[in-house]
């Protein structure tokens, strides 16, 4: 394994990002809504042992696929997200939220009967002390997603690029997965998927496939996550896709190409303050680069690069052009365009 040498000159990083702009990528997915509810802790409650939140603010933004969304727009692309919400309160407020964000919100799809899916996060002092979930993971109805795979499938024919980000609530199946993938083929566009566990092996002819190691090793039935060339490079094969980038968390990325010994792309140098996000921020950077004509190690070595900006701050937060190459000039100001480890 070879660590990851910069594959992206300043300048060519510029021209990458300046011909995204205004590049129609198509996020096709599990849509949430995030809220944070932050405060602080100066007592145990008397009801039971745990300590009390007094909130002080709280804060909703694009979660999941919408956040992917909103990252492309952070960007300079232009986005429509296919996804379910429902009919609650928790759908207008995503749908406000996506419109601010530069996401066009005509195309979530409303579905009665089943509630929007959303991620409320407790924190005190930054610290994040409990999740609560509110999702319905079950198979939607046929018809209400049928309706949902027409619209996807119909807006590929608009797109320059297409992310299909599965979070396993019900909207990605084997049989969408596959047609938006071959449609994508068919018109020579670059296709991002970010897959979970129970559709794993559906996404033929993706360019970029992008688990992260746990759910490989899950996939595979192993017990260790694989990073040795004897397993990662045949599996390009058995998930039938171009490339295969593999999420490590804190210790970095894995990209395995077909005719290039598997690199490691090293975390960025900061501070982690935050995961949140981090994996929607690197799938929005990559169709973005690969739409405008970068091969996938470059694409790569800027996602990893937004990445880091992300991990530094409270939430999901996109990480933006200014932002990327305010990135890129410290990392050439500072002297370290060499080989990472």
């Amino acid at each position: 394994m070879l660590p990851h040498s910069p594959y992206v000159a300043k300048e060519e990083a510029q021209r990458f990002l300046s011909k995204a702009r205004d590049g129609r990528v198509l996020v096709v997915g599990d849509a949430m809504l995030d809220v944070y509810l932050g405060g602080s802790v100066d007592r145990i409650s008397p009801e039971a042992p745990v300590p009390v939140v007094r909130v002080e603010n709280e804060i909703a933004a694009p979660g999941g696929a919408a956040n992917v969304a909103a990252g492309v727009a952070a960007l300079g692309g232009k986005c429509r997200l296919v996804a379910a919400v429902g009919t609650d309160e928790s759908a207008t407020i995503l749908a406000e939220r996506l419109d601010q964000a530069g996401v066009d919100s005509g195309d979530l799809v409303s579905m009665s009967g089943r509630p929007t899916t959303k991620k409320t996060r407790i924190l005190a002092r930054h610290q994040q002390m409990l999740r609560v979930d509110r999702e319905d993971p079950t198979p939607m109805a046929e018809e209400d997603h049928q309706r949902l795979a027409d619209r996807a499938l119909k807006a590929v024919e608009w797109a320059e690029a297409l992310v299909i980000e599965d979070y396993d609530k019900g909207v990605v199946d084997g049989a969408l997965s596959r047609q938006l993938l071959s449609r994508a083929k068919a018109r020579g566009i670059p296709s991002v998927v970010d897959p979970k566990l129970r559709h794993f092996f559906d996404f033929p002819g993706a360019t970029i496939f992008k688990p992260n190691a746990r759910e490989l090793a899950a996939a595979l039935g192993l017990e260790r996550e694989p990073r040795d060339e004897a397993t990662l490079h045949p599996l390009l094969d058995r998930l039938e896709c171009d490339c295969l980038l593999l999420t490590l968390g804190e210790e970095g990325m894995l990209l395995v190409e077909p005719s290039a010994e598997t690199r490691l792309l090293s975390p960025e140098a900061r501070e982690v303050f935050d995961v949140t996000g981090a994996g929607d921020t690197v799938t929005a950077v990559l169709a973005m680069c690969l739409l405008a004509g970068a091969s996938v190690s470059q694409a790569a070595y800027l996602a990893n690069l937004a990445a880091g900006i992300e991990v530094t701050r409270l939430g999901a937060v996109p990480v933006t052009e200014a932002e990327l190459v305010q990135a890129l000039d410290g990392r050439y100001t500072n002297g370290t365009t060499g080989s990472t480890s």
